[in-house]
């Protein structure tokens, strides 16, 4: 049995992350995505904007305008008007016909509320757009994020012992399917080392108890700092975060739960159905927050099941479900479709 690693130690552990990046690197490269398979940059720099704000008449005429009258030409654009809370949702991707300056290819997905317009680290075409959309912003009190198209996030991936959703993910990332790139996979258990080790991807050992959590929870957020991470996958990772933690990343953490949520909350969710004799079960992707498994949902799917079966069956019918879900929420949020909507999302498909 593995000896729990203690505050201390922890944390130095998480010192040799800068080491094993470098020494992975090599063999990641040769699984990223190419030839087909890779996200083909665009003739002329794409970016995406989206936008939530109190509803009000003006706000689609004032986005467009901006974009025309500085050359951007859209290529996408989708709203929803929520008449529950009274706001507006947008979505627009759009392309630089003036090509003015860099694409910002490389930027972080970045730029919400009010610093998002005045980053001094963004340059070229990419902070020219977030200082213009900044003005129409503060206009109409938006909560928006402006960013690069093919710009990748940088998602961290925690699991525990299951692998069939990091396999799946990796299985995707690997052959260009979602736009993200893997600096890291963190686990409390050693199982999934070899898989991880596979795609050339670091892998960080962090065991976690009831008097280790703070310490673990402090390596975690090193790694979230050190790697620079836009998002955070919890594949079937079998912790609790604590409140802090999920406050800190809010709106950045997607968990996948073995359920049709809000249905059989909590562990052991398979056996929960068994006992009620369902003929469906299903999975949820959802943003985590500090109420287990009542974070906004992003995605949901279900498969048939019958008297025959028995949890272990259900086990292995639902596994293929979780995988599908949260391959897709996951996409999703890493192509800017999904924006909070209190304690809902709005999806654009």
């Amino acid at each position: 049995m593995t000896n729990p690693v203690p505050g201390a130690a922890a944390l130095a552990a998480v010192k040799n992350a800068a080491a094993q990046k470098a020494a992975a690197q090599e063999a990641a490269q040769a699984l990223q995505p190419t030839g087909a398979a890779a996200q083909a940059p665009p003739a002329v720099p794409e970016f995406v904007v989206t936008i939530s704000c109190p509803d009000k008449p003006g706000i689609v005429a004032a986005v467009t305008r901006m974009l025309f009258e500085h050359g951007g030409n859209i290529e996408e654009s989708q709203q929803f008007d929520d008449e529950r809370s009274d706001h507006f949702f947008m979505r627009v991707r759009f392309s630089d016909t003036s090509a003015e300056g860099e694409p910002g290819i490389g930027e972080a997905p970045a730029g919400s509320g009010d610093d998002a317009g005045t980053d001094p680290s963004v340059g070229g075409a990419l902070g020219a757009w977030r200082e213009r959309m900044a003005q129409v912003a503060a206009e109409f009190d938006m909560t928006w994020e402006l960013w690069s198209a093919t710009a990748p996030y940088r998602t961290l991936i925690m699991v525990s012992k299951a692998g069939h959703c990091l396999n799946d993910l990796l299985f995707r990332w690997q052959t260009g399917a979602i736009n993200m790139t893997i600096p890291a996979i963190v686990s409390n258990h050693r199982d999934l080392a070899p898989l991880a080790r596979f795609y050339g991807i670091p892998f960080h050992h962090i065991p976690i108890t009831a008097e280790t959590k703070e310490q673990a929870e402090a390596a975690l957020m090193e790694l979230v700092e050190q790697y620079d991470v836009h998002l955070v996958v919890l594949a079937r990772y079998m912790q609790v975060l604590s409140d802090q933690l999920c406050q800190r990343m809010s709106g950045r953490i997607i968990s996948i739960h073995p359920s049709f949520l809000p249905s059989f909350k909590g562990g052991k969710p398979y056996h929960q159905a068994f006992e009620r004799g369902v003929k469906l079960v299903g999975a949820t992707a959802h943003y985590v927050t500090a109420d287990l498994d009542e974070g906004p949902i992003i995605e949901q799917d279900v498969t048939r099941v019958d008297h025959r079966m028995g949890p272990a069956d259900l086990v292995r019918s639902g596994q293929d479900v979780e995988a599908d879900v949260l391959s897709r929420a996951v996409k999703w949020h890493c192509d800017n479709r999904v924006i909070l909507n209190t304690d809902r999302t709005v999806v654009f498909d």
